[in-house]
């Protein structure tokens, strides 16, 4: 299990970096963002096998906080 979890930081930060390295202007939409999640679960789908919620609602609860609505 702290493999798992390991697995899960890892991605997390990883998608955090790539998410503050976009332009400002692709962080200003709920679609964007959502698109940007979907993305990066596909890419990602390892760090999230035995996640119980859904790998993209995590994401998204990761980045809206830092979104720029």
């Amino acid at each position: 299990m702290p493999d798992v979890r390991e697995k899960q930081r890892e991605a997390r930060r990883k998608i955090i970096r790539q998410w503050a390295k976009l332009p400002k202007d692709r962080q200003q939409s709920k679609e964007a963002i959502s698109e940007f999640a979907r993305t990066a679960a596909q890419q990602n789908e390892k760090a999230f096998v035995r996640s119980r919620r859904d790998p993209h609602e995590k994401i998204m609860g990761w980045l809206l906080p830092r979104a720029h609505l």
